[in-house]
């Protein structure tokens, strides 16, 4: 369970920096933050592992993850801002 919690956590605060940087901040609320930053760590992490053949799902929290959730979030943020295209 404090896993899950510390999933919810980290990751909303990585998708409210990647919505930041990103400047989605407007249109975006806490739960699309969670689950941007959620999936864009996921994404990175499928990513990295598809291309170094590593497993970083097993890996405990860490600065350097954190950072990749952020990328992570940024890339799935710049992904939909193509796909769906600015309003």
């Amino acid at each position: 369970m404090g896993t899950i919690i510390a999933w919810i956590i980290v990751g909303g605060i990585a998708g409210w920096i990647a919505s930041k940087i990103m400047g989605t901040d407007a249109a975006m609320g806490i739960p699309a933050n969670i689950i941007v930053g959620i999936v864009g760590a996921a994404l990175l992490g499928f990513l990295v592992s598809l291309f170094t053949g590593g497993d970083v799902l097993g890996e405990a929290f860490s600065i350097s993850s954190f950072i990749g959730a952020i990328v992570g979030a940024c890339l799935l943020l710049f992904i939909v801002g193509k796909v769906a295209g600015r309003r």
